[in-house]
């Protein structure tokens, strides 16, 4: 008699299989996150909006498999996070035309400000919490 590995034998396996799985997706994410955060706030990481597209691609892809869960805080966290820096380089962006250092010192902000947000989401995630709905 052999056993069919992929069913699992009872609702807790299965939401245990989901959970690690979800846990897998958001540990990708939120890494992807990290090192796109990581080369905004040093020069060179010409790879960061590859990195960022791909993060939020795999987040609005598989955020739907999180309803009902905590982590589906995370992945609303990591989309808002990202939504929210966008709007805040292109409103910023004029800056950068005008007035050099005022470019400079607004989007290095922000590269820490959304840094600290996937940071805070990675250490949260990591023991099992969800994250909070703040900007």
């Amino acid at each position: 008699m052999t056993q069919n590995f992929t069913v699992p034998e009872n609702p807790d396996q299965a939401y245990l299989q989901r959970m690690q799985s979800l846990n897998t997706v958001g540990t990708i994410s939120y890494v992807l996150h990290l090192l796109v955060a990581i080369g905004a706030i040093i020069p060179g990481g010409q790879l960061g909006p590859v990195l960022l597209i791909a993060a939020l691609v795999i987040d609005l892809v598989n955020r739907e498999r999180a309803v009902g869960s905590w982590h589906a805080s995370h992945f609303r966290w990591r989309i808002r996070t990202v939504l929210i820096a966008a709007g805040l380089y292109l409103v910023t962006a004029p800056l950068w035309f005008f007035l050099l250092v005022p470019g400079w010192i607004a989007w290095t902000a922000i590269s820490i400000w959304f840094l600290y947000r996937i940071v805070t989401g990675f250490i949260a995630m990591n023991k099992g919490q969800e994250i909070g709905q703040d900007l």
